[in-house]
């Protein structure tokens, strides 16, 4: 099973309370993450795209990255690690995202994918004047169908032509091409984000389910299996989880408590509302989840916590589920995460038993190697 780490682009990672960690966004913070993922062989490393944050005591998310930037820096850092951006593809042509993309691929060798987001918060993008309007809530999905082929076309042939409702492409070229091919992710929980991916995605994005309740999401499997033997490809699924880890349970839970004790109800209070400005999506979409009242001190996302042992088997039951090609994972203290996970957790996990660690630190710096 793959692990991926969900790189703090943004302030304060996932949690939204002033007593979780507290700390800004910076190329070294993130380069020390994924240096040391990649050192504890992690597969994949992923950044989301936010354009806009929640405010609140905690600034949550007003102090952002930008992620394809990030990544190309990332990618010349690193030499084996997979490299994905994310793609707000409302404010992103798609003839420059190919050809971002096909730089990147250059920068890492092949290593890198793109991630495809809709867009569900409005003002990321009314304050720019680029919102097209909440009738988009209920075709968003047509619209990045359209946006796929482009890049799908541009990335295989370095031409477009596509003609549709949202895009027309007029001798549309792109050179040089990807030397890999390139694989697309998309975040699909509803019916129609799963119908999309069986037809466009490499894997589909999504979100664990409860608070030590690892194997909740396997429904979502089902239904993508569903669409997939429709289409006739395999997506398979990325899940994200939260990981609080500690020497005992009591411990674990002791973090958990404290960051509840300690939410930002006014970022909660913006999450909250812009995710019921959606009227056009079903039940079943993520945004749903994510503006849930349940949990919103981590956006709701799947939680496990416990003791390292504890933690190294939950993982290992994800495993269990048929359809899950690996595990996205974010952490309270994303360094000591990394580092924990890696020494302490992953050595327990039976799905992680053929993972190879680099013998050589490349996180340490040319002189440390030299002295």
């Amino acid at each position: 099973m793959k692990i991926g780490v969900f790189c703090p682009i943004g302030n304060n990672g996932w949690l939204l309370s002033e007593n979780a960690p507290q700390y800004m966004p910076t190329f070294e913070l993130n380069k020390t993450i994924v240096q040391r993922a990649e050192h504890y062989g992690f597969d994949f490393a992923l950044t989301m795209i936010k354009l806009r944050g929640f405010g609140g005591k905690t600034e949550f998310w007003d102090h952002n990255l930008e992620t394809f930037t990030l990544m190309a820096g990332l990618a010349a850092v690193t030499s084996k690690i997979q490299i994905y951006a994310t793609a707000a593809t409302l404010v992103m042509p798609p003839a420059i995202v190919a050809r971002m993309a096909s730089t990147i691929d250059s920068i890492s060798n092949g290593r890198f994918g793109l991630n495809v987001v809709t867009g569900w918060q409005a003002p990321e993008y009314s304050q720019m004047g680029m919102w097209p309007g909440d009738e988009y809530f209920g075709k968003r999905y047509e619209y990045l169908s359209e946006y796929v082929q482009i890049l799908r076309e541009l990335w295989a042939t370095g031409k477009s032509d596509f003609k549709g409702e949202h895009f027309t492409m007029e001798d549309c070229r792109v050179s040089p091409r990807p030397q890999a091919d390139m694989k697309i992710i998309c975040a699909g929980q509803s019916d129609a984000g799963l119908e999309f991916s069986a037809q466009y995605a490499d894997y589909n994005f999504v979100f664990g389910k409860g608070l030590n309740t690892p194997t909740a999401y396997a429904e979502i499997n089902d239904r993508l299996k569903a669409q997939t033997d429709k289409t006739g490809r395999e997506v398979q699924t990325y899940v994200l989880f939260m990981v609080i880890m500690g020497e005992s349970e009591e411990e674990a839970f002791a973090k958990w408590q404290s960051y509840n004790d300690g939410a930002d109800q006014e970022a909660i209070n913006w999450l909250l509302n812009q995710g019921g400005k959606d009227t056009k999506s079903g039940a079943d979409t993520n945004i749903r989840q994510m503006a849930s009242s349940v949990s919103p001190v981590n956006i709701n996302m799947g939680t496990l916590v416990g003791s390292y042992e504890n933690v190294a088997k939950m993982l290992d039951e994800i495993d269990a589920i048929e359809g899950t090609g690996g595990i996205l994972l974010t952490f309270d203290d994303f360094v000591q995460g990394v580092e924990d996970f890696g020494t302490r957790v992953q050595p327990l996990m039976k799905s992680r038993a053929n993972v190879v660690i680099d013998a050589e630190d490349p996180s340490l710096s040319v002189l440390e190697k030299s002295a």
